[in-house]
């Protein structure tokens, strides 16, 4: 058996880092530019099994985002440059490392 890949969608207006970082942790990633486009995508892709999303989005934000909850199973993890950490999901700081985002994934998603 193999072990399940994830695939990670990542909502962020500064997505070329995250990306590169998430692809070099062996994780199959796609992208959303803002909350309605990530909906569009969760909603066209069953594979999606981890939301990476910034809380700070023109429109709706990541929060509001997170509350949806479209899928009980999905895994949500937050970016944030400033905002206070909500709804005890879990949330990286940017900027980040690499370091810390494969060890945020590890404990929180899995690793891909």
């Amino acid at each position: 058996m193999h072990a399940m890949s994830h695939t990670v969608l990542v909502v962020d207006d500064d997505l070329d880092v995250i990306v590169g970082m998430l692809e070099d942790l062996g994780c199959e990633v796609t992208s959303a530019q803002s909350g309605p486009d990530a909906l569009d995508r969760l909603g066209q892709n069953e594979n999606i099994s981890i939301l990476i999303t910034d809380i700070n989005m023109p429109g709706m934000d990541g929060h509001e985002l997170a509350e949806l909850r479209l899928r009980p199973e999905l895994k949500i993890l937050q970016l944030s440059g400033r905002e206070p950490r909500r709804g005890g999901l879990p949330m990286i700081r940017k900027p980040f490392s690499f370091e810390e985002l494969a060890d945020t994934m590890r404990r929180t998603a899995g690793v891909c």
